[in-house]
């Protein structure tokens, strides 16, 4: 049953939304841009959501700071970043070994920035990672970026320029484009929740 809670962050109250359920494995979503009206109710988060869900993973999705009933500001991905820790932290306490990370957009970009920092994850999903308008060139090789997923419209996360940075993260992640989308995914989060799904099923 999904729990409204508080997270910690630097002193700060991070808002999230916990949906517990038996077992160890757990997937922590982040949302895309604050400044640009992203929030833990994005369609497209939802989606991602929803995916982990049907194949039992318990999910934690969250306002970044500045969001929502999160306390804060918006911080350029330093403080979102602690935030993410923080949540990765609460999961652990509640007694999940096993964590995925899945970001959609700028919460794509967040995670990538702590992920070598990051304890406890397991592997990680990117949803159209912004790279036609933010820096990943931190982003080095990382075995726990097992799927990558853009839309063929998407001009924020263009599949051409994805698909050259992509053997410098993992050559081994899976790539999927997803024909007819654009960086909203509107008309498109079923197949977007059905490519999520398979990946997940191929990994139990």
């Amino acid at each position: 049953m999904e729990e409204r809670i508080f997270v910690e962050s630097q002193g700060l109250k991070i808002e999230g939304i916990f949906d517990k359920l038996p077992g160890e494995k757990s997937a922590l979503v982040t949302h895309p841009h604050p400044l640009f009206g992203g929030n833990m109710n994005n369609n497209v988060v939802e989606s991602i959501v929803q995916a982990y869900k049907d194949n039992n993973y318990s999910t934690l999705k969250f306002n970044f700071r500045g969001v929502g009933q999160s306390e804060g500001t918006y911080d350029q991905g330093v403080g979102e970043v602690e935030d993410v820790r923080a949540c990765i932290n609460f999961l652990h306490e509640q007694g999940k070994s096993c964590i995925q990370l899945g970001g959609y957009s700028f919460g794509a970009w967040v995670n990538a920035r702590g992920l070598d920092a990051f304890p406890h994850i397991d592997c990680m999903i990117m949803i159209s990672p912004p790279v036609q308008s933010m820096d990943f060139s931190f982003l080095n090789f990382s075995p726990e970026i097992e799927l990558v997923i853009t839309a063929s419209e998407d001009d924020i996360a263009p599949p051409s320029i994805i698909e050259r940075m992509l053997p410098a993260w993992n050559p081994e992640a899976r790539f999927k484009i997803i024909n007819g989308g654009d960086h909203f995914y509107w008309g498109k989060t079923a197949e977007l929740k059905g490519i999520i799904n398979e990946y997940l099923r191929a990994k139990t």
